[in-house]
């Protein structure tokens, strides 16, 4: 076999998939556009991946020339993708970032009805720790920090009438109260 040297490259994860318990895609993103070019390719990728990790114990797997560091909770299963030559630690940081950050983001529920129904979040974190292939973070706090996501807001469902007009009444105050900085400011001028 024929041994050459890689140029050494920030991009270092090819995919980022969540599976559901059937091994159907539920969120999925792919770094490179010649791994798998065509939706066939990735959902016959995803299949292979999914039926030789559903049932191990392991948390990484090669297959298809691919380093695979990978996670499961209740009905989902969590992926990153990386060459065969790239460092596990590295995908597992990142699997575990995005792990983390979405359990947080879904108050420890992770599982599929709860990703769901925040899919929006899901793809945000998967926006903020990943860009196109080059890992930017790996530190669910930050990650979290960035997306901006609160946990500690009441779903508006759940809320009482007072604790959503004194929401809204400090968002007020707030709003008014950077208005009045930024007259003051002009008027100095």
């Amino acid at each position: 076999m024929e041994t050459t040297s890689l140029e050494p490259s920030l991009h270092t994860v090819k995919a980022v998939l969540i599976l559901d318990n059937d091994g159907n895609r539920l969120l999925s993103k792919y770094y490179d556009p010649e791994l798998y070019p065509s939706i066939k390719e990735q959902r016959s990728f995803e299949k292979n991946v999914f039926n030789k990790t559903y049932k191990a114990d392991d948390e990484i797997a090669f297959l298809e020339g691919m380093t695979i560091v990978y996670k499961s909770s209740i009905d989902l299963f969590f992926y990153v993708v990386g060459s065969s030559q790239e460092n596990e630690l590295m995908l597992m940081a990142v699997l575990n970032c995005l792990f983390d950050s979405l359990s947080h983001i879904l108050r420890k529920n992770i599982e599929r009805r709860c990703l769901l129904e925040n899919m929006e979040g899901a793809f945000l974190v998967v926006d903020e720790i990943i860009d196109g292939g080059v890992i930017l973070e790996s530190d669910p706090q930050q990650v979290l920090q960035k997306v901006n996501y609160r946990t500690d807001e009441i779903p508006l469902g759940e809320q009482s009438v007072t604790q959503h007009l004194t929401e809204k009444l400090a968002l007020t105050t707030n709003v008014l109260q950077s208005a009045k900085e930024q007259i003051k400011w002009s008027l100095l001028k």
